[in-house]
């Protein structure tokens, strides 16, 4: 990897992808990676399961664990920013072996969420064309992102900074409504906060309750990750990722906390149209039966809208995603050269091809074999957790060694706050939503349903496991962890898989 970041090479090279992503790109991408059907819809789950305030502190743990994984993860991004940063950090800072199994485990999980997701936009077709076959819909919106991704890294860019900004208007609108509608300037009698103190609330089912939201919440800010692989194609990433992760905490409070809040506010937590936890439930989203409870009657279809653009900027967002990782999985030897590959444009087109067959056949799976279509799903369940404990593990390491070679903090571009206590927590509560996904499993001795659901864990150990063994691989001293910038006197060291691209913001 050392002499693939040394090597410069001009823009028409056929191994590089191009930093053509604006700040105001990076920025948007990160405001709206986390903003899915996780909020628009199973937040009413996470509200009837464990009542207003069980919500709350999942959502507020759970937020606060994001914002400080944020922080590592830009301190790493803006010292060497390159695609597929995960990967790479876990094998710079820890082992290379963990670095293989990472980049393999992601790659896969966005492959599969990409089916996923046209799977989902296929079910909210169906709200206003229910006679259409959904394979249709779903080959479309197949067809939709892998054209987005094949463009240039600057039409992923401009696409999913219009698709987020949808989101964040939409947000900003159920806010007001909602507020309005507590105070009873909309829909009538004004709630308050009766709903908070309704029957058992604040608080259902005790800690088992919020231990489970926990999981929901997760899930739900899955995706804020992906600010890390865009600065390998940020044309300013010493400047665009510091900006994007420190709007993090604010988001998540105005976002999550605020929305749950209003959701929780308006509706009570035994509302049995909370429990719609899927796309396919949109007629009873809590987005939806706020705005109807303030007298908005076409809001289904409103948000039926916005949950689309929701489903297609994840299916957007996973195909970049797993585009980019496969390519830096071959870049630093872990898979074939075949995907190092790039156009003049600098996409990496047969990590791109790879990467829609495998969506493909995950899709066809859903039809030809419903069983097979579950594994698949099942096995990427926890990649998102796993991911965020490597991004944890890594930032540790290379703090520890930054220091430990005579470095000081004033060194980085960016330097994460709380240190150690914000990988700590995120190495615990990643640990505590990875155990607490399925327990009661344990406990009745439902085998099946603990490997269906806990399957992500022992794939990845497989490939560490596996690749530890052919490789010989050890953990890096922390004297030997190589934590040389990229970026060198202000300006930026060119390497052999990125450059720059000299287009005017």
């Amino acid at each position: 990897m050392e002499q693939s970041m040394s090597n410069a090479t001009t823009s028409e090279a056929s191994d590089q992808v191009k930093r053509g992503l604006k700040t105001r790109h990076v920025s948007m991408i990160a405001l709206g990676g986390c903003i899915g059907t996780g909020l628009f819809v199973a937040s009413g789950s996470a509200i009837s399961t464990a009542g207003p305030g069980g919500a709350l502190v999942a959502y507020i743990a759970m937020g606060l664990m994001v914002y400080f994984l944020m922080t590592s993860l830009g301190e790493m991004a803006t010292n060497m920013p390159i695609s597929g940063s995960f990967a790479a950090y876990s094998a710079k800072y820890v082992d290379p072996a963990l670095g293989f199994a990472m980049g393999w485990n992601y790659w896969f999980n966005w492959a599969i969420t990409v089916a996923v997701d046209i799977s989902t936009a296929a079910l909210v077709m169906k709200f206003w064309l229910p006679g259409v076959p959904g394979w249709i819909w779903s080959a479309v919106a197949l067809l939709l992102v892998f054209t987005i991704n094949a463009f240039s890294v600057q039409a992923f860019g401009e696409t999913e900074f219009w698709m987020s900004l949808i989101k964040v208007v939409t947000i900003f609108v159920f806010l007001a409504v909602g507020l309005m509608t507590i105070v009873g300037i909309m829909g009538g009698h004004a709630t308050g906060l009766e709903n908070f103190t309704y029957k058992k609330a604040p608080f259902v089912g005790g800690f088992p309750a919020i231990l489970s939201v926990f999981v929901v919440a997760g899930f739900s800010f899955q995706g804020t990750e992906l600010v890390g692989i865009t600065a390998g194609e940020s044309k300013d990433p010493s400047h665009s990722v510091p900006k994007a992760i420190n709007s993090v905490f604010w988001r998540i409070i105005l976002f999550y906390i605020l929305a749950i809040f209003v959701i929780a506010a308006v509706l009570p937590y035994t509302s049995h149209d909370l429990l719609g936890s899927s796309a396919s439930d949109i007629a009873i989203s809590p987005f939806t039966l706020v705005f109807r409870r303030a007298g908005l009657a076409a809001a289904a279809s409103v948000m039926n809208a916005v949950i689309l653009t929701a489903v297609i900027s994840a299916a957007n967002s996973g195909m970049y995603a797993s585009t980019r990782m496969l390519f830096s999985l071959s870049k630093e030897g872990y898979a074939p050269k075949l995907f190092e590959r790039t156009g003049k444009n600098g996409i990496p087109y047969p990590a791109l091809f790879a990467t829609t067959i495998i969506a493909a056949l995950t899709f066809i799976s859903s039809i030809a074999g419903p069983k097979i279509y579950m594994w698949l799903v099942a096995a990427s369940g926890l990649t998102g957790f796993i991911a965020w404990f490597g991004i944890a593990l890594s930032h540790l390491r290379f703090r520890r060694a930054f220091i430990l070679q005579g470095h000081k903090l004033s060194e980085l571009k960016y330097h994460a706050k709380w240190f150690p206590l914000g990988p700590v927590l995120a190495l615990v509560l990643c640990i505590a939503v990875i155990v607490g996904q399925d327990p009661q499993s344990f406990f009745t001795g439902n085998w099946e349903q603990v490997l269906v659901t806990y399957m992500s864990v022992p794939l990845v150990l497989v490939l560490y496991i596996g690749y530890k063994i052919k490789k010989h691989t050890k953990l890096i001293p922390l004297k030997d962890v190589d934590v040389s910038p990229v970026h060198r006197d202000g300006t930026l060291k060119e390497s052999a898989n990125v450059t720059s691209d000299t287009t005017n913001d």
